[in-house]
């Protein structure tokens, strides 16, 4: 029998809540390893051994260690294609990417902590225009992102608005579209297991904002 994969995490990591989604889509169970990012456990000799990229998220899994966020979601549908997280269609497929991309090498790299502590004005700019780039793919949407099927789309732009509400105060009211998409995501099993505040590394006096769009 195969061994459980393994998923190194931190639980405030947008890039790890994305393959926290994925597995819990397609019921892939796994061990949860916390990797405390706040404490720099990522640059440590016994993780770097593990992942020398010094991040997380990192799978081990069919005998392989996977890393990049997207990299491990493609892995994902290639092995364990049911329930399918691309389209059929090349072009939805496309889109579906193009969104995944924008979020995860436009938006994403923009609100990390060092960028924070740099320059919070410039993190709220970026992760603002991301999200008004992402409103114009609204004639795409249909329940979610692309049409009425969940799809890596979706899987990127939960942890994204997320972020983007608690770390930098972006307005969401402005981004109609991508409002009622996350709303209905949110609604999901898969989405809410994955929550940052349900992991087993989440202090229990955890609360940096109240998520107004749950709330609602």
């Amino acid at each position: 029998m195969a061994s459980k994969p393994v998923l190194y995490s931190y639980f405030f990591s947008s890039c790890a809540w994305r393959v926290r989604i994925a597995l819990a889509l397609k019921g892939i169970d796994y061990e949860y390893r916390a990797v405390n990012i706040l404490k720099d456990e990522q640059h440590s000799d016994k993780f770097r051994a593990i992942n020398p990229s010094c991040q997380v998220p990192c799978l081990e899994i069919d005998g392989v260690k996977l890393t990049q966020s997207l990299a491990i979601i493609e892995y994902l549908e290639e092995t364990r294609p049911k329930p399918a997280l691309l389209p059929v269609d090349p072009k939805e497929r496309a889109v579906v990417r193009q969104i995944s991309e924008v979020i995860a090498s436009g938006i994403q790299p923009n609100q990390k902590r060092s960028v924070i502590q740099a320059d919070g004005q410039r993190g709220h700019d970026v992760v603002d225009k991301g999200l008004r780039t992402l409103e114009t793919f609204s004639k795409t949407a249909g329940k979610y992102c692309v049409g009425d099927v969940v799809t890596m789309a979706d899987i990127c732009l939960v942890p994204q608005v997320y972020n983007g509400i608690s770390r930098f105060g972006v307005d969401l009211s402005q981004f109609s579209t991508i409002q009622r998409i996350y709303k209905a995501l949110m609604e999901l099993d898969a989405f809410q297991i994955s929550h940052p505040t349900k992991q087993p590394d989440c202090p229990e006096d955890f609360n940096p904002f109240a998520d107004p769009i749950i709330k609602k």
